[in-house]
């Protein structure tokens, strides 16, 4: 008779069997999955893949499984089922814990390894590139070669890129304009009487495909009194690393940036969703390690998204000029369903002359980004974009606002491929707009 072995949890980043046993199994976290609502499937459900994981927990299913590799994978982290748990399951912290079980089970060689090209494409991702930000805007720079040279062109022209299989993921690739936001700790004096110091996260995608949104958030705080600094020697805020199943290289920039922002401000503003939430949970990430949980959670409570922020603010009024467009505004999930910021982002937009908010079906349903979800399960992704592009047309909106560069990028990729007319910008583009910093 043949014994299976089974490969259980083990080592430091286990899932938490509290928060593994808090789930009461109750299911109404099922019609907020995105996965589930696309198959049906009670394996592709935040239960289902809780009881998987107390499955391994209790030693009744091993690491080796490959549902349960499959389901740790399939599922976007979008935390929609956190938003509406009665029971308050922290799923993000036990999913994260689960990949970085698996990610750790497999270089030790316990789990079969990663294929070649995998493991090439983690270790340039989350050893080089989103480690430091001089290699990411070296990397960004040749980006912007490959568009504007015609590289990009003749390749596709060719069906190089199609013959490779990367036509979707090289579709949402971000127009790369060269103009970097740097952090070198420039300071942006407030207009008019100055009511607040703020420190900007610069980031990695921001401050390269999106320095233009830096630029606007800028514009939109120094008209609000506010004087802006981008602290030099901040990094990347870790979202993708704790995503992937990389926890100890997200503490690693967790350190590095609690170190860069140091403790004058009185706040951090962050533009870009995914990133807001990472960086609101440095005390949970840094929990276990003494020298650092104070700090940590000190820094934690200084972050406040730019919608989240404004909103807070007597907000400068008075500048603002009509824009005559109509929006629609598409919530990322870990704005909605991690920070539980939903009314503030429509409550500012509501203040802009002329501008006509319709609200979408579905506005916090996942659009498939998801960090690099579009690159590991592309069918999925697929799904979910065209799901979600169906019913931001369907508005007859002129505009999608958003406020995350995944999303941004999901959306606009999709539009550009259906051929439609309909733009995406940023949340603090439109309010730049309205106080005449940006063309209309």
């Amino acid at each position: 008779m043949t014994t299976i072995k089974i490969i259980p949890f083990s080592g430091n980043d286990t899932p938490d069997d509290g928060v593994i046993n808090t789930c009461v199994h109750c299911g109404l976290c099922l019609s907020s999955c995105p996965t589930y609502r696309e198959t049906g499937l009670e394996q592709f459900s935040p239960r289902g893949r809780i009881y998987l994981m107390k499955a391994v927990a209790d030693g009744r299913l091993g690491m080796e499984s490959d549902t349960f590799q499959e389901q740790m994978s399939a599922c976007l982290n979008c935390r929609a089922c956190e938003a509406v748990c009665p029971s308050g399951v922290q799923y993000g912290q036990i999913l994260e814990a689960s990949r970085t079980q698996i990610h750790a089970a497999k270089e030790q060689g316990t789990l079969a390894p990663y294929p070649v090209s995998v493991k090439v494409v983690r270790s340039l991702v989350f050893g080089k590139l989103f480690n430091d930000m001089r290699l990411f805007r070296g990397f960004s720079r040749l980006l912007w070669l490959y568009q504007k040279s015609g590289i990009q062109w003749l390749a596709r022209k060719l069906g190089i890129i199609k013959a490779l299989g990367l036509a979707d993921a090289e579709a949402i690739l971000p127009a790369i304009n060269n103009a970097f936001t740097t952090p070198q700790g420039q300071v942006y004096p407030a207009i008019g009487t100055e009511h607040a110091r703020v420190a900007l996260l610069s980031g990695c995608i921001m401050s390269t495909a999106f320095s233009h949104v830096h630029d606007a958030t800028i514009r939109v705080l120094q008209r609000n009194g506010v004087t802006v600094t981008v602290p030099s020697a901040q990094g990347c805020c870790g979202a993708l690393h704790a995503h992937g199943g990389e926890l100890d290289g997200a503490r690693a920039l967790a350190k590095q940036n609690i170190v860069a922002f140091g403790s004058t401000y009185d706040a951090i503003i962050v533009n870009a969703a995914g990133c807001g939430s990472t960086l609101k949970e440095y005390g949970h990430l840094l929990h276990d390690d003494s020298a650092w949980v104070e700090r940590a959670t000190a820094f934690s409570a200084k972050v406040k998204d730019i919608s989240e922020y404004l909103a807070a603010l007597t907000l400068n009024t008075a500048d603002l000029k009509p824009v005559n467009m109509t929006v629609t505004y598409q919530e990322p999930c870990h704005l909605a369903h991690a920070q539980r910021i939903t009314a503030q982002p429509r409550a500012v937009l509501k203040q802009i002359p002329g501008l006509k908010l319709i609200e979408m079906a579905e506005s916090s349903l996942c659009c498939g980004s998801a960090g690099i979800y579009n690159v590991t399960q592309p069918e999925m992704a697929a799904q979910l974009g065209h799901r979600k592009l169906d019913n931001a047309e369907r508005t007859k909106a002129q505009v999608v606002v958003t406020a995350n560069p995944g999303c941004h990028l999901q959306l606009a990729g999709g539009l550009q491929q259906r051929g439609s007319q309909m733009r995406v910008l940023h949340i603090a583009e439109v309010l730049d707009m309205a106080y005449g910093g940006m063309e209309r």
